[in-house]
């Protein structure tokens, strides 16, 4: 039989598997051939081939190298270098190899255990070449001399079994069994020497193993015939044992050699050395040669050798020898810290891992033995993760609770491993673990609402506020997105007044704004981010709109509609200082500062004869008058708001001193009139000087039919004949009135005939005109009839002198325009709110006013808003602008409790005892 089908025959014997308590064990024999398969691995873990590649199968193993791997296609396992059982295991009866299979999706971690079984691949062989022995010739047969021993690595059979010797005459081999059992050859002499006729004899020693086929091994025994020497060193024992701990430091003297010799002189003296020393020991341990000490000349180390067999000899100067064994245990102790290996980390791990979560697979390897190899793993920190021991070496790391990114980025998850052993020794390995975003943080803005002022005729399209949301998520899970949703605000879509830069959150103005029209509003602005599922937050923009002073003031009374008619105001004789002539009021469109209204004379012909409030636009007499006076004022008051740049309107006042209207007539139709127009002045002339012509004519026809028809015409309507008023005539004034006032009073002047045939002027009060705060006129003039003879005379009805106990008192007066008429009294509001909501009481007394629908309004110091706004509006410190409506002719005749006008009832008119004559 070859020795190819041998070697086939050997291993097909060779392997076999066990499956025993989770762990799988096999049998190879040393020097299997690279690619010869120990097993299928998937076939016994009952895995399917097809998952593991899927499964990712990893090997690991404990030893330096690795010898063995699996193929993923099949499931075997496989050699991948070459095993030496002595290599691996030295000297051992048995050799393990423990290997552990990863495999992931799931985690698993598989044990294998694989026997290493013994081949004669090892032949015997001796420490020396040549052994060289000396022989006394005086030597006795049947002597024995000690030779080298034989060594064979291999185990049972495959070890060392005989010795053989080449045949002589002189000697024979034997042997020697110590209490060990270990054979060693020894040299029996048969035949005494002579050293005359033969000096040296050489052998060939020949020492052979038990296996199929046996290997050999020689060494050659080199015999020298000497003079008598008949005593060898001995030793105290034939095995020395010595229990040597790995930390022994370099120099420890190990044991000390002590063999005697019976003979004297140079046949006494002894020398050492080691007739077998193995390889791994030569840089280990000496022996001195004289005293015989073996120390340490290197460190030693449990892990990598824990067995030295050396043999030591002892040769006296006589050339005698004798050998001891010298066995050298070496005790571990704990000098090897625990070793942490992370195999698999899951990184970075989601936020939103569920507890249990697998995250690393962990192994723990302590090379020591014993207790000291006992290893205890823990995570040093108090973290939501703990680990699972998996087997003797591996464990798994998992999460136990909850995980947030945004409380805490990444963990430092720091692992210990320690040791049973004395001193206690420990290793740290931490682990850098990286959370993953996931997008569960909605954007957050840092109030739910937001407030924004803009000034109003603001520029379109120019920015007015800026939104900013956070999210505490990262990447594109932070990346916001601004939007508003669709909203209408009367109406209107809210993109019409505004929108938004979806980026940078930028609120732009689609409009200019308007205060007066538009003051406020408020709509939603929406934050989502880009994640998957986006979330989103909303916030409440609101945009208050500020005034600016963009409306000048608007004079409500006098009204100056009508720019073609002059404004009148009477001023009786018997008015004295303090005398209220009347009042200018006005308002302004815009609100808070911007809405402050002061009053200022202008143009007066004599400022020291009037005053002005400036804040209630009340008109006193600064002096008194006497009826002897005749005045006549012409007045243009301005009113200025309180805007930065301030804006302001004018009114043109007449104020005349007379008793009754007739007296001033002549003045106020020989006052000009001013036109508007600046251009085509030729035009315009032409088409007066014809209209006074037709009017000249109308007159002289009327004239002449009332002659015709009355033998006597008063004096008085003489005046009324010529065309000094145009709006005067025969016929009801009213007819022509354009709503603005023709007079200084609101009246119609109507000319009638009574039943003794006389003219009767009298003075009728227009109806559409506000009758607040007027003078009562039950008793406004007394009729004058018109007498037939030469000496008639006949006289217009005059008009009253207005009551000057019309105004209240200042007790009754609300507010500083009545408390104190002379000076300037009150305090304007000190913020806009208060201030509009003064400015909508003003309107709504003025248009209470214009309408003629109520008398004082609804109590004393409510300026007739009680009866819409209650109450509680009662402004005792706001100005009486009803006082401003002071229309003459009224039935309504306000009182003054006190008394203060000349002691005079209330109605009581003066009446005029002057006619004038033809």
């Amino acid at each position: 039989m070859t020795m190819a089908c041998l070697w086939q025959v050997f291993f097909s014997m060779s392997f076999f598997c066990v499956i025993a308590t989770g762990q799988i064990q096999y049998s190879i024999f040393e020097e299997a051939k690279k690619g010869s398969v120990v097993g299928n691995v998937s076939k016994d873990l009952g895995l399917d081939i097809k998952d593991l590649i899927v499964r990712k199968l990893q090997m690991e193993s404990q030893s330096k190298t690795n010898y063995f791997d699996i193929n993923l296609e099949n499931g075997n396992l496989y050699v991948i270098d070459r095993i030496d059982r002595e290599t691996i295991c030295g000297m051992e009866d048995v050799c393990f190899l423990y290997l552990e299979i990863l495999a992931e999706n799931p985690i698993n971690v598989f044990s294998i255990q694989i026997e290493i079984q013994d081949i004669n691949d090892n032949p015997p062989t001796f420490s020396k070449n040549i052994f060289h022995i000396a022989i006394s010739e005086y030597a006795s047969p049947g002597s024995c001399f000690s030779l080298g021993k034989a060594r064979d690595p291999d185990l049972g059979l495959n070890s060392l079994q005989t010795y053989n010797l080449t045949s002589n005459q002189h000697f024979k081999l034997g042997e020697k069994i110590s209490t060990d059992g270990i054979k060693y050859p020894e040299l029996v002499l048969q035949k005494a020497l002579d050293r005359e006729k033969q000096n040296s004899y050489k052998f060939i020693l020949t020492a052979s193993d038990g296996g199929k086929p046996a290997k050999t091994g020689t060494a050659v025994i080199e015999i020298i015939v000497q003079d008598v020497n008949d005593n060898y060193p001995l030793f105290n024992r034939e095995t020395y044992k010595i229990s040597l701990n790995e930390d022994v430091p370099i120099g420890f003297l190990v044991l000390h050699f002590n063999a005697s010799d019976a003979d004297e002189g140079s046949n006494a003296q002894i020398t050492y050395s080691f007739s077998h020393i193995p390889e791994n020991a030569k840089d280990i341990f000496s022996l001195d040669y004289k005293s015989g000490d073996v120390k340490t000349i290197g460190s030693l180390d449990f892990e990598l050798v824990r067995n030295y067999e050396m043999t030591v000899e002892a040769a006296d100067g006589g050339g005698l020898v004798s050998q001891c064994a010298l066995l050298i245990h070496i005790v571990d102790i704990n000098d090897n810290a625990p070793k942490i290996q992370i195999k698999t980390l899951f990184a970075p791990l989601p936020e939103d891992a569920s507890p249990g979560t697998l995250i690393s697979l962990i192994n723990v390897i302590d090379v020591d033995s014993g207790k000291n190899g006992d290893v205890v793993c823990e995570i040093t920190e108090q973290l939501p993760f703990k680990l699972i021991s998996t087997s003797n070496s591996y464990y798994k790391l998992v999460s136990t609770g909850p995980l947030d990114r945004e409380l805490f980025s990444n963990y430092n998850i720091t692992i210990k491993a320690e040791d049973k052993g004395y001193p206690v020794l420990s290793s740290q390995k931490t682990i850098q673990l990286l959370l993953s975003d996931v997008n569960d943080n909605a954007p957050l803005f840092k109030k739910s609402n937001s407030i924004a002022y803009v000034p109003e005729n603001n520029p379109s399209g120019s920015s007015i506020h800026r939104l900013y949301a956070s999210d505490l998520d990262i990447n594109e899970n932070a990346q916001i997105v601004y939007s508003v949703p669709m909203a209408y605000i009367k109406n209107i879509p809210i993109t019409f007044y505004v929108s938004i830069n979806s980026e940078t959150g930028v609120l732009y103005a689609q409009r200019s704004f308007d205060y007066e029209q538009l003051r406020e509003f408020q709509f939603q602005v929406m934050a989502k981010d880009r994640g998957s599922p986006p979330l989103s937050n909303n916030i409440t923009m609101k945009i208050y709109i500020m005034d600016k002073n963009d409306n000048a003031p608007k004079i409500l009374y006098p009204s100056t509609d009508s720019e073609a008619i002059d404004l009148f105001e009477f001023i009786p004789h018997s008015s004295e200082k303090g005398y209220l002539i009347t009042k200018v009021i006005a308002v302004d469109a815009d609100s808070g500062h911007n809405a402050w209204l002061s009053y200022h004379l202008q143009q007066a012909s004599d400022s020291s004869f009037l005053t002005i409030g400036q804040h209630t636009g009340e008109i006193w007499l600064a002096r008194d008058l006497h009826e002897t006076d005749s005045f006549r004022q012409k007045l243009v008051v301005i009113v200025k708001d309180n805007g930065v740049l301030a804006l302001s309107a004018t009114v043109t006042l007449n104020l005349f001193v007379a008793e009754n209207f007739q007296q001033v007539l002549p003045e106020v139709v020989k006052q000009p009139r001013h036109s508007d127009a600046s251009s085509n002045v030729t035009f315009y002339l032409v088409i007066a000087t014809t209209l006074i012509s037709c009017l000249f004519i109308v007159t002289v026809v009327v004239a002449v039919t009332a002659k015709c028809r009355k033998a006597n015409t008063p004096v008085g309507f003489g005046i009324l004949n010529k065309p000094w008023y145009p709006q005067l005539s025969l016929k009801c004034p009213s007819q022509f009135s354009d709503a603005s006032l023709p007079f200084p009073f609101s009246y119609d002047v109507c000319v009638t005939l009574d039943s003794r045939q006389n003219e009767v002027a009298y003075f009728k009060p227009i109806q559409n005109v506000p009758t607040d705060n007027l003078i009562d006129t039950a008793d406004t003039a007394n009729e004058s009839g018109f007498s037939q003879d030469k000496s008639a005379s006949a006289s217009l009805n005059q008009q009253a002198q207005p009551n000057t106990e019309w105004r209240f008192s200042q007790a009754q007066r609300p507010g500083p325009s009545g408390a104190q008429p002379t000076e300037e009294a009150g305090v304007w509001p000190n913020n806009q709110f208060e201030t509009e909501r003064l400015q909508a009481m003003i309107l709504a007394s003025a248009n209470e006013a214009a309408e003629g629908t109520s008398g004082l309004g609804g109590g004393t110091g409510t300026m007739g808003l009680s009866a819409r706004y209650g109450p509680q509006f009662t402004l005792q410190h706001v100005p009486d602008y009803r006082q401003n409506v002071y229309i003459p002719g009224s039935t309504l005749t306000p009182t003054n409790g006190a008394g203060k006008r000349e002691g005079k009832a209330s109605g009581n008119k003066k009446k005029s005892g002057k006619k004038e004559k033809k």
